[in-house]
């Protein structure tokens, strides 16, 4: 087979199947692994997929979807831990922040030693954690979403407005430099979107399992946050000024 058909045939595999390792395409294409690595280099460089370490990926943007706490609670739970802890390490005393619903938004109240710290938070259950810690926390109305235990709607963002945070920390479903940050619910979105906006220092949490995906609503742009993650992202974030990538292991 010829370099360019087994290129053209590897680029199939990948955008339908999103990702694939050098093993596997080692043997669909009884290819060697210098082969193979030097198929996916060229391919990278002409902008046809993402070289990752290992493999590779689609560079065809895919579909983010909501998934219920629960079952999110597992999911990259030491990226998490890693990013959450990075990110109490930002907060000081007589902050005012805001802190979004969500699981790794959730862990930053494990690693927050700082006193004199006041939070306002769409989930409920952020805010009796906060509480059981001792520290003043604020509720915003809303109507309650079960997917995600957050609170959003009218009532919701009126109580945004009336704040001006220091600093504020966020989850997202997806992000890629052309969509920017977004998630599948306008209201969700939207709650966001203000919250952000009303931020000094706004930091978005994700894992690297977020990165070149996109939902169906965009909440702010790539440049209008710093981001916080863990993993093996993306070659193409890695130079970004706005990505701060900690360390799992540490």
């Amino acid at each position: 087979m010829l370099p360019t058909e087994r290129q053209a045939s590897i680029l199939e595999y990948i955008n339908k199947n999103h990702a694939v390792s050098t093993t596997t395409l080692m043997q669909l294409f009884d290819a060697s692994e210098a082969t193979i690595r030097r198929d996916l280099t060229e391919m990278n460089g002409k902008g046809l997929i993402s070289k990752v370490h290992g493999g590779a990926v689609s560079l065809k943007k895919q579909i983010a979807y909501d998934n219920k706490v629960a079952e999110r609670e597992n999911e990259n739970v030491e990226d998490k831990r890693a990013i959450a802890k990075y990110a109490a390490s930002l907060i000081h005393a007589n902050d005012l922040v805001f802190l979004d619903s969500g699981t790794t938004t959730s862990y930053i109240i494990d690693y927050i030693d700082t006193p004199n710290v006041s939070f306002v938070t769409n989930a409920v259950a952020h805010a009796q954690k906060l509480a059981s810690k001792g520290y003043q926390v604020y509720l915003t109305g809303g109507r309650l979403k079960s997917m995600t235990e957050a609170l959003v709607g009218s009532d919701c963002y009126e109580a945004l407005m009336k704040y001006h945070f220091s600093i504020g920390f966020f989850g997202t479903n997806a992000v890629n430099h052309s969509d920017g940050f977004t998630t599948p619910d306008p209201e969700e979105a939207k709650i966001k979107e203000c919250a952000l906006s009303r931020s000094l220092s706004p930091y978005v949490l994700c894992d690297h399992t977020k990165f070149d995906l996109t939902a169906s609503v965009c909440f702010a742009e790539y440049k209008n946050a710093c981001i916080i993650t863990a993993g093996d992202i993306p070659e193409a974030y890695k130079k970004d000024k706005t990505i701060i990538c900690v360390d799992a292991d540490k």
